[in-house]
């Protein structure tokens, strides 16, 4: 097996340092948000996120036996690392390169405080001063996440007049990008497994998109999330009948094991189709690149492997003149380290933010404006992701039965 432990020795002044302990907090937000924070002998930290959900504790615990003691600046061989200590526990794939990405992000954070240095100039270069973002909104009563389970409300609030009403209230608070989720209850009638859908459901979804246009006109970029719910022929007519609202994209519109049924759908339709947040590392999303699968691609760098590897997705997307618009479900951590990426991607488009409905959001850090100012956050040029958490918010906040850092 090939060993990623440390074998250079040659290391310059003040670059000589060790990892001395490797923690996790669950803080309760809209999902459960895992963060990660990295310790070293010279007294610098490093935060950073994985993508929500269980498991990812205990993942990160577990990289301790072997990444306690090695130097925090090799951060690309140290994920490597992981990947290949704990491939016996899939680590290919899945939850293992979920844990890996939120340590790696932690890392750059060490790194650009180390070298005091921003992580976009540590991933290479600086495009743009501050990074637009679409605010992924809910139409009347969101449907509520608890324990992996959808549960939807009464059918009135999703009316088009809520949805309307909704987008109006976002654009009015300064974006100028937008996202809805799309998948409604009556997509399962009369039958809640095939993904087909009736003729009743589509009228149903170009009435959403419909009165929301008429709201907010077309000057606002506008986009719909499926989640990954339909038949082939049934993305298909759904996207014909949505092709006259010029929309940014439609996002999941089928399951995402299938390339040759991705590309269908992609290929059938004007609309842009988006999708790619739920792949794992470089190698799962290359050929629904090089396929023209997709014409906006939207991996998670909290999920697919990190920083590094969704410049390396990004790096593909472009030799295809294609755009990258991160999926980001995160607490600030993990947003600002989306910013940084998107400070530092050319095709990059713009990023998502999904914790509207989180009053306290901004309070996770110790600053004392809103991260986000009409529709877009700024670059920061302080070291590392440029941020500092606010240990006591964090406490107030986390899942009950865990513990903070």
């Amino acid at each position: 097996m090939r060993d990623f432990s440390n074998h250079a020795t040659n290391r310059g002044e003040g670059r000589d340092v060790q990892i001395t302990d490797i923690t996790t907090a669950v803080v309760e937000g809209n999902f459960e948000w895992n963060l990660i924070k990295v310790e070293t002998d010279a007294d610098v930290t490093g935060i950073g996120e994985s993508y929500r959900g269980g498991g990812i504790p205990d993942l990160v615990e577990y990289t301790k036996r072997f990444l306690i003691g090695e130097n925090p600046l090799d951060v690309e061989r140290l994920v490597r690392y992981i990947f290949q200590e704990m491939s016996g526990h899939g680590g290919t794939t899945g939850k293992v390169v979920t844990a890996a990405s939120g340590i790696e992000v932690a890392l750059w954070d060490v790194v650009g405080k180390l070298l005091d240095l921003p992580v976009y100039q540590l991933l290479g270069s600086k495009y743009r001063d501050e990074v637009r973002i679409y605010c992924d909104c809910h139409a009347g009563e969101a449907y509520a996440v608890e324990d992996g389970a959808t549960a939807y409300a009464e059918t009135d609030a999703y009316s088009p007049e809520a949805y309307a009403n909704e987008a109006r209230r976002v654009v009015d608070m300064g974006f100028n990008a937008l996202k809805f989720d799309l998948d409604l209850l009556k997509d399962n009638d009369p039958d809640p497994y095939n993904g087909r859908l009736t003729n009743a459901a589509i009228r149903e979804k170009r009435e959403i998109v419909e009165a929301v246009r008429k709201e907010i006109g077309y000057d606002i970029d506008l986009a719909f999330d499926c989640h990954w719910d339909y038949s082939v022929e049934s993305a298909k007519r759904l996207t014909y009948e949505l092709e006259e609202y010029d929309l940014m994209w439609l996002e999941d519109l089928v399951p995402p094991e299938n390339m040759d049924a991705q590309i269908e759908v992609t290929r059938a339709t004007r609309t842009p189709v988006a999708t790619g947040e739920n792949r794992f590392r470089v190698f799962e999303l290359t050929d629904l690149i090089y396929e023209h699968g997709v014409d906006v691609i939207t991996p998670d760098p909290t999920t697919v492997g990190g920083l590094a590897e969704t410049m390396r997705v990004a790096d593909r997307a472009e030799e295809n003149y294609i755009p990258m618009s991160p999926h980001n479900v995160c607490s600030p951590v993990g947003t600002m380290a989306c910013v940084h990426l998107g400070a530092a991607v050319p095709n990059f488009d713009v990023l998502e933010y999904h914790a509207l409905e989180v009053e306290w959001w901004d309070d996770l850090l110790v600053r004392d404006e809103p991260l986000i100012q009409d529709g877009y956050i700024e670059v920061p040029e302080a070291p590392g992701l440029g941020i500092e958490l606010d240990e006591n918010a964090i406490e107030d906040h986390l899942l009950d039965g865990t513990t903070g850092f």
